[in-house]
């Protein structure tokens, strides 16, 4: 029976035999493959399987074999190792050591979930970072479960103590790897949080470079609560108020809602009338306070009813081009007023001139001489030319040079004035003389040789175009239109005292220097030194004024014009006039005044510069002008409100050119004491025309 059993099976398998075996065979196989196949898939393949996961383990303590197994094993797993080694670092090696003793043998699935921080991407941060937490919590349940698990996996009998050793270096390893990790993500985050707030905050720059007309401040008429701390925080919320209630009565209007309308109007008199002139809180009427909660009631009244972004926008833009229309008419009438005053004498001076004129010509011839005339051509001394209409104004430049000079009687004042404050010069100082120096005043309508035929100024002053250009009015209807060309139409750039500095050689043909103030100067410390300067061959010794981009050539010269253009640098620097040291043996070798005489014929139709003197100074003193040091000469105290104060301190003269003289009301107060403490307020001259500090 066994053997026909397996003769049929063994014949199938074979594929031998005679007919009755074919037969056999045949019946047998269709039954017996099927079952074969079952058994294979349902028990062999799954004990397989189990093996293979298990590392090929099969734990049979009693069975020989299977320890020769278990010895070929560990001999292949040692090999691996070191061929691991060889390739992975040993915090690596020691990591995955400690993982497979807490979890087991290794798969695919650890590498996937431990995978090292060199083999995630960015992309992954975020879900790590998230996850983080849920990792650690499963590495700590491990842990607790390491010797159970390690004794379990571990064919080699170990001694307590190294296992516990083993296990800290390995957790302390995974410590420091999960460490670094969380470092690493949280600075990869911070700067990727960085970078977006940098990007946005570029963006929200460019977009604001896009809006015409912003209006930058925190100030709101819609805060709950004012943040102003100034005196007049209630007088700008009242006109804050009035301009938005102005913006919404236009909208009322628009929309027909014409109650809403008038009773926005008739809140803007209320509060206009409340407000009125006054500049700070403490002006207003003790009912603004009541106003200014019923105005705001109204506005948001209205806001409610009318409000719309976009037309709220458009109107005050309207608005704001408007006040800037305004702002620069007020500007231009600013400019006519200040020009005019520039132009005036105060009362208090113009009564100084007339008194002492008249007490001037009272005198006897006899008293009218200064004393040592003697020094007058000594070229040894030091000489200063001055010239002058303003009595007040030259007493304060003697003053100042004689109480700051180191040798008073080695100064010698050359003054010269017009016909009409001749006699009021002379009278101030005759009554106070300039103790042991040397003074001398003259008149230039005296000077028979400047006239028409050798001065091309008072020639072209003879004509007919610039008497029209300078004398006819044109009866200008606004202020602002009567502000054209009249910086130009001062009487001092017609005056031949304002000329008469390119003519120093012909007035003192005696000297070989001289030093040129000009009136609105105050000296305040000795100038002598001036003298011991070389100035190489040059004739004029002068401050620059030019910065990085001003007060250069192309600022006072037409460079439109090829005769300006052909022969001067457009960025050359321009130097002041106020105080300047003149050598006139070089002014004489260069025919200085020669040179002053061509560009001023050809200046006749004021094509190459406007007036003044500046300009024909820098063509004729071009390249002949050696530059002082700036501490000689301090200028813009007639324009000019930031000066620093340190300089005007250490400078040896401060010059207040432009219309701000010291003289005059409108000149700047911080400014004004270093001009008024050389003069003698209690002069009797001075006191008798109500002359104050």
């Amino acid at each position: 029976m066994a053997n026909s059993k397996r003769l049929p099976y063994c014949t199938a398998g074979g594929g031998g035999g005679g007919g009755g075996g074919r037969r056999g065979g045949a019946s047998g196989s269709g039954v017996v493959a099927p079952l074969v196949v079952l058994v294979f898939l349902f028990v062999l393949a799954p004990s397989i399987f189990f093996v293979a996961r298990n590392g090929g383990h099969v734990h049979v303590a009693s069975d020989p074999k299977d320890r020769e197994g278990n010895q070929q094993t560990d001999w292949q797993k040692q090999l691996a190792t070191n061929n691991l080694k060889s390739i992975l670092s040993k915090e690596m090696i020691d990591a995955l050591a400690s993982s497979q003793q807490e979890a087991g043998a290794l798969s695919v699935d650890f590498f996937r979930k431990r995978a090292s921080p060199s083999w995630k991407t960015d992309d992954l941060v975020n879900d790590l970072s998230n996850t983080s937490l849920d990792v650690d919590d499963k590495v700590k349940s491990a842990n607790s479960s390491a010797e159970h698990d390690f004794s379990l996996t571990d064919k080699t009998p170990k001694d307590d103590t190294d296992e516990h050793q083993v296990d800290t270096a390995a957790k302390n390893a995974r410590r420091k790897l999960r460490e670094k990790r969380r470092e690493k993500r949280a600075m990869d985050l911070v700067r990727k949080d960085d970078e977006a707030r940098v990007k946005l905050e570029n963006a929200a720059i460019e977009r604001s470079k896009a809006v015409d007309s912003a209006v930058l401040g925190k100030y709101s008429i819609w805060r709950k609560e004012n943040e102003n701390e100034n005196s007049d925080s209630t007088v700008r919320l009242m006109r804050d108020q009035i301009i938005m209630a102005r913006v919404y009565s236009v909208l009322a209007k628009s929309k027909n809602k014409n109650d809403l309308y008038q009773e926005l109007q008739t809140r803007i008199k209320e509060s206009q009338r409340a407000v009125g002139e006054a500049t700070a809180d403490s002006d207003l009427h003790h009912s603004a306070p009541e106003k200014v909660r019923v105005m705001g009631q109204l506005l948001s009244k209205a806001r409610e009813d009318v409000y719309d972004c976009k037309a709220v926008t458009q109107r005050l833009r309207a608005m704001l081009q408007s006040a800037d229309e305004q702002v620069r008419s007020l500007k231009k009438q600013s400019t006519f007023l200040s020009q005019l005053a520039a132009k005036t004498i105060p009362n208090s001076i113009h009564c100084l001139s007339m008194r002492l004129t008249i007490d001037y010509y009272l005198l006897p011839l006899e008293k009218r001489k200064f004393p040592r005339s003697e020094n007058l051509e000594n070229p040894e001394l030091y000489h200063y030319a001055l010239f002058s209409d303003n009595v007040l104004a030259a007493s304060v430049v003697v003053n100042s040079t004689i109480m700051n000079a180191k040798e008073p009687e080695k100064h010698v004042f050359h003054l010269v004035t017009d016909k009409l404050n001749f006699g009021a010069m002379n009278m101030w100082f005759l009554l106070n003389p300039p103790g042991k120096a040397t003074i001398h005043v003259d008149n230039v309508d005296e000077f028979k040789w400047l006239n028409s035929s050798y001065c091309p100024v008072l020639r072209q002053l003879e004509s007919a175009a610039m008497k029209e250009y300078y004398f006819k009015a044109d009866r200008p209807t606004t202020l602002s239109a009567g502000s054209s060309n009249l910086k130009y139409r001062n009487p001092k750039y017609l005056s031949m005292l304002n000329h008469l500095r390119f003519y120093l050689p012909q007035v003192y043909p005696k000297l070989d220097k001289i030093l040129f103030l000009d009136d609105d100067i105050v000296v305040q410390k000795d100038l002598t030194g001036l003298w011991d300067i070389d100035l190489n061959g040059k004739v004029n010794g002068a401050v620059e004024t030019c910065g990085e981009s001003f007060h250069r050539f192309d600022k006072y010269l037409n460079f439109s014009n090829p005769h300006i253009a052909r022969n001067f640098d457009p960025n050359a620097c321009g130097w002041a006039y106020g105080m300047n040291i003149f050598d006139l043996k070089e002014w004489k070798k260069k025919d200085i005044t020669g040179i002053y005489h061509k560009w001023q014929n050809m200046n006749e139709d004021r094509v190459l510069w406007k007036l003044g003197t500046l300009p024909p100074g820098l063509l004729t003193f071009y390249k002949l002008t050696h530059p002082l040091d700036k501490s000689w000469h301090v200028l813009g105290l007639g324009y000019n409100p930031s000066i620093d104060r340190s300089e005007i301190d250490n400078a040896a003269v401060v010059h207040y050119n432009g219309n701000m003289k010291p003289w005059l009301e409108l000149a700047m107060t911080k400014y004004r004491p270093y001009w008024t403490r050389y003069i003698k307020y209690d002069h009797p001259y001075i006191r008798g025309c109500n002359l104050a500090e």
